[in-house]
């Protein structure tokens, strides 16, 4: 009888080792989060299960060569990669957010690693919002970092609604400029929320 390994890192060894049990197991502990992750954006239970799926047949092909720290941050990024691309290619508008509670379900811990990226993301993403007009950067400030509503930042600056969201728009497509590398914009969605 077949015992899987307990934590990822094992788990990941024994399918770089071609085990298809430990493959298997992987998907069991991961499918469902994923899911539920592909679902809450695409809203069809058939894309989400597919998104998925090629994932896992992603993860699968290329085992050999891939090296993966933690399982929970490369699922959470590849998951959303698969589903931007689904949003992408029917031209919907794509805005992923992600909840506290869904990040810390999907990490079981503090990455040195990944805080360090966070920090270098967030002076770049500084250093790009200093380019912009002083009264967007305010208004994108208000928006993404003090969590306030396009009325609420229009009542604080006697403007209208409208001027918000075309100041918020305006801000947003300056970064999408800046940030070249997909990898980079997935990261900026977890940052801003």
């Amino acid at each position: 009888m077949y015992n899987p390994p307990i934590n990822d890192p094992e788990l990941w060894l024994a399918i770089r080792n071609d085990d298809e049990q430990a493959f298997a197991a992987l998907f069991d502990r991961y499918w469902l989060r994923l899911y539920k992750t592909a679902l809450r954006y695409l809203k069809d239970r058939e894309a989400s299960e597919e998104a998925v799926h090629d994932v896992f047949l992603n993860i699968w092909s290329r085992r050999h060569g891939l090296e993966i720290g933690s399982f929970p941050n490369f699922l959470l990024t590849a998951i959303r990669y698969q589903v931007y691309n689904r949003m992408r290619a029917v031209k919907s508008p794509v805005v992923l957010t992600i909840s506290d509670a869904e990040i810390s379900e999907l990490l079981d811990h503090n990455d040195g690693e990944s805080r360090i990226k966070d920090q270098e993301l967030l002076y770049e993403l500084g250093r790009y919002l200093e380019q912009l007009p002083k009264r967007c950067q305010e208004i994108f400030q208000m928006s993404r970092i003090d969590n306030l509503s396009n009325q609420e930042i229009a009542g604080r600056l006697g403007i209208s609604k409208r001027t918000v969201e075309n100041q918020i728009t305006m801000a947003l497509k300056h970064l999408r400029g800046c940030f070249k590398h997909a990898s980079a914009i997935i990261s900026l969605w977890y940052i801003l929320k």
